[in-house]
C-alpha cells in the first residue's frame, strides 16, 4: 500500500488480514456492516434481504483484499465493491416495475400535528418510492450522493464513471423527481433541495 493509505483507520486491519490472521477482518465487518445493510436496503427494500447482500459483499471484499492498492479510501473501494454487487442481484432479481406515475401523492400536511407526522411519514415514502422508480443510472447516482454522504468524486469513483457524468446523471434525476411532485402540486421534496453537486474540496 502507498502513503495514500496511511490515514484510513482500516489499515491495520487490511495488514494484519493479508499477513495471515484472517481474524481482523471482523474489525473492518463491525465498522462497516451498519452502512453496507443500509446501502442494500435502500436498493431492494428488503431488510432481510439486504442483510444477506450485505455478507455477500464483505465475503467478496474479503477475497479480493490483495486487490486493494490504497490508491484511495478503503470505504471508497469497499463500496465501489459493494454497490456493483448490489446492482447485479437486483438486476437478477428485479423488484415489481413501479412507474413514478403510479406512486401515491404525498398527503396533505394542514390538518393538525399528528395528521402533519403521517403526513410526512407519506412524503417521505412517497419519496423512497419515486427513487427507486428512476432509471437505474439516476437512481444510483441519487442513493451514494444524498442517502449516503458521497461527494462527487466519490460517487463517481464508486460507479466507475466520469464526474461530469455523475452530475448530469444527478441533475437529471432530480428533474425527473422534481416533475412528479410538481405535477401533483407539491413542493419539492427537501431531501433534494440541497445546493446543487457539491465539489472535493
Amino acid at each position: 500500500m502507498n502513503a495514500a493509505s496511511t490515514l484510513d483507520p482500516d489499515q491495520d486491519a487490511i495488514a494484519q488480514v493479508l499477513a495471515g490472521h484472517p481474524a481482523a477482518f471482523e474489525t473492518i465487518v463491525r465498522r462497516w456492516q451498519t452502512p453496507l445493510v443500509n446501502l442494500a436496503w435502500r436498493f431492494c427494500r428488503d431488510r432481510a434481504r439486504a442483510e444477506d447482500m450485505a455478507q455477500e459483499a464483505f465475503l467478496r471484499a474479503y477475497r479480493s483484499l490483495a486487490q486493494f492498492r490504497g490508491e484511495s479510501a478503503f470505504s471508497t473501494w469497499l463500496f465501489s465493491l459493494a454497490t456493483n454487487l448490489y446492482r447485479n442481484q437486483v438486476r437478477r432479481l428485479p423488484a415489481t416495475p413501479l412507474s413514478l406515475d403510479e406512486i401515491a401523492e404525498p398527503s396533505d400536511p394542514r390538518s393538525g400535528r399528528t395528521e402533519t407526522l403521517l403526513a410526512q411519514s407519506s412524503r417521505d415514502e412517497s419519496l423512497r418510492r419515486a427513487i427507486l422508480a428512476l432509471p437505474v443510472k439516476y437512481r444510483d447516482a441519487i442513493l451514494l450522493f444524498y442517502f449516503h454522504d458521497q461527494d462527487v468524486p466519490a460517487a463517481a469513483r464508486t460507479l466507475g464513471i466520469p464526474e461530469g457524468t455523475v452530475k448530469a446523471r444527478l441533475f437529471r434525476g432530480r428533474e425527473l423527481l422534481r416533475s412528479k411532485f410538481t405535477r401533483s402540486g407539491s413542493a419539492e421534496p427537501s431531501t433534494l433541495t440541497a445546493p446543487q453537486p457539491r465539489e472535493a474540496p
